[in-house]
């Protein structure tokens, strides 16, 4: 099984952002997608991307980590594991995967200090619908900018089990 990692970048950025660069340059073989339009738009063009793919490790910022999340509701066999970066899952489009329980190991990390999606919601929801959570709180804002770059790339985009259990949202 060869693993195939993504990339989804937040709102407003692009595969040109930070994150997207550095994943760029440190895994050349990673996809990484640019996404514009409406999140139905953005979700089209993702599933056109990712069509012809299986063993998925799908790294998702923001909007990005809504979209990661969605996609893996909606495809649970091609997707083995998900790194959420300050995920919007409270975003109102989520609502009809809240039922969904998924298996596979998720990873999320949230800075305390985000001010644009509020932490103990995208906890609560994260708790909800992924049974093998990782949840991080960081002090950090929503971009992570000190903790994204230090954060354990070659360990996070391999199917390594997330730590079983959740840790609550500070």
């Amino acid at each position: 099984m060869s693993l195939v990692r993504v990339f989804i970048h937040g709102l407003e950025s692009s595969n040109r952002g930070t994150k997207g660069v550095f994943f760029k340059q440190r895994y050349p073989d990673m996809i990484i997608g640019d996404f514009h339009g409406s999140l139905a738009q953005r979700m089209r063009s993702l599933n056109a991307l990712l069509a012809d793919n299986t063993s998925l490790i799908i790294v998702g910022s923001s909007l990005g980590g809504l979209m990661a999340a969605m996609y893996a509701c909606d495809n649970p066999g091609r997707v083995k594991k998900l790194v959420l970066l300050a995920p919007a899952l409270t975003h109102p489009d989520f609502k009809p995967y809240l039922h969904h329980r998924i298996d596979i190991p998720v990873a999320v990390y949230h800075g305390k200090r985000d001010d644009v999606i509020p932490v103990a919601p995208v906890y609560e929801v994260a708790r909800a619908v992924f049974r093998n959570l990782a949840f991080n709180t960081v002090d950090d804002d929503h971009a992570l900018r000190k903790t994204f770059k230090g954060m354990n790339w070659d360990n996070l985009l391999e199917t390594v089990p997330a730590r079983r259990g959740s840790r609550k949202a500070r």
